[in-house]
């Protein structure tokens, strides 16, 4: 009898755990499931215990009755987007420990949540803080995208544009310009539980000069990252600073590079071979000519110059991977980024992918995200329009959804409610 009792309430707990309130149902909604494969064009998506229990034609997946559903007829689901350089250095989020979790999840939801972000990875920050906000974000206190960060980067001196920000907020990044100094800071760096290193290889001194971090320095930080399977982003800033990130092995490059005459098809050829991905940040030059007072031809060609960059290694088969370098600017709209990636020749499959499954290979994730299949992490997107007719839809966010959780709703206007 008590057994018979003991396999009743263990059926009942079972069955109640498979339709839990928290189960989620996306329902009617044209799903890409990756950006090469056919997108489905009615379907459904059943999500359990954070992760894609099923998905498929609506006509064949059926949602429990206790899971939470949200019509997505005239809607588009992808796989949630990784936002793969920002910097957690808004005022908001500088004092993690001190901070109220209302204002620093108000935060996360301007810069992030609200732009289909399910992924970050700062690339530069106060590895303690970044972390601090890490942890309070595991321990479901706050609702964000999963962080991975680089910390303090490696530089032999700053960029000539951060050393006010540093001061006035009392923070020190030492200058490391030995190899036995690079190996200690990503040591430092790894266990304390970063995910990346950061090389300013090319750091801008004004005035046109840069500072080039010599090939030793680089190279070494670079192999002692690799021993700790951590991949390693590069500051070029101009083609010295390429040549460094080049000869030395490193991962990504951080941006297109301002300080560059035109890309020969020669130099593109040889940036191939070393392979490194590319994040364009082309908002980020448009941001820096407006703050600069540039006139609007010369920020226009400016512009140009950074689309032609892109275009040139996207053409030969370069990786790009998405980025916008906010927390150091302030512009979170991505309206932009998406429209510059397209006039650079990207179409919105590549830019999908530089969204989604090109960073999830790059950092070795691909196993859980950057694309929508059963027992995958059930991050996703729904977007109000469909990127295949129109780019800018990557950025008209109607749901975020992290490991399941609607971390990201548009609200209603008034006159719907």
């Amino acid at each position: 009898m008590r057994i018979r009792l003991a396999l009743l309430l263990s059926l009942i707990f079972v069955a109640r755990s498979i339709a839990r309130p928290s189960d989620l149902a996306l329902t009617g909604a044209k799903v890409y499931l990756s950006p090469t494969d056919p997108p489905i064009a009615n379907g459904s998506i059943l999500i359990h215990d954070g992760r894609i229990l099923s998905l498929g034609p609506s006509s064949t997946i059926k949602a429990p009755g206790t899971a939470r559903v949200i019509d997505c007829k005239g809607l588009v689901v992808t796989a949630g987007f990784w936002n793969n350089h920002v910097h957690i250095f808004t005022p908001a989020l500088l004092h993690v420990r001190d901070s109220d979790g209302k204002q620093l999840d108000q935060e996360l939801e301007t810069m992030f949540n609200r732009w289909g972000f399910t992924t970050v990875f700062d690339l530069a920050s106060v590895l303690d803080n970044t972390l601090a906000l890490r942890r309070r974000m595991e321990s479901g206190e706050l609702h964000g995208p999963r962080i991975l960060t680089v910390g303090e980067p490696i530089w032999t001196i700053e960029p000539v544009y951060v050393r006010d920000f540093l001061a006035q907020n009392q923070i020190k990044v030492t200058y490391t310009k030995t190899v036995e100094q690079a190996v200690a800071v990503v040591r430092d760096h790894a266990a304390k539980g970063a995910n990346g290193i950061k090389l300013f290889t090319g750091s801008y001194q004004g005035q046109g000069e840069v500072a080039v971090m010599p090939v030793a320095v680089a190279k070494a930080a670079v192999e002692e990252a690799h021993r700790h399977q951590m991949p390693v982003f590069a500051h070029p800033q101009n083609v010295a600073g390429v040549n460094v990130a080049i000869e030395s092995g490193v991962d990504v490059l951080a941006h297109t590079v301002p300080q560059s005459p035109p890309w020969t098809a020669e130099f593109v050829a040889g940036l191939k071979r070393a392979n490194p991905a590319l994040i364009p940040t082309l908002t980020l030059f448009d941001f820096e000519a407006r703050k600069g007072h540039a006139p609007d031809a010369e920020r226009a060609v400016w512009i140009a110059n950074m689309v032609d960059e892109l275009r040139a290694y996207s053409q030969e088969g370069g990786e790009v991977l998405f980025g916008t370098d906010i927390g150091y600017i302030d512009h979170y709209d991505t309206t932009l980024e998406f429209t510059l990636m397209s006039q650079a020749g990207m179409n919105y499959q590549q830019i999908l992918a530089s969204l989604t499954t090109n960073p999830a290979r790059k950092f070795r994730d691909s196993d859980r995200t950057g694309r929508i299949a059963k027992g995958m992490n059930a991050d996703l997107v729904v977007l109000g329009a469909d990127p295949a007719e129109d780019v800018t839809a990557f950025s008209k966010v109607r749901y975020t959804i992290r490991n399941g959780t609607v971390i990201y709703a548009q609200p209603i206007p008034s006159s719907r409610q």
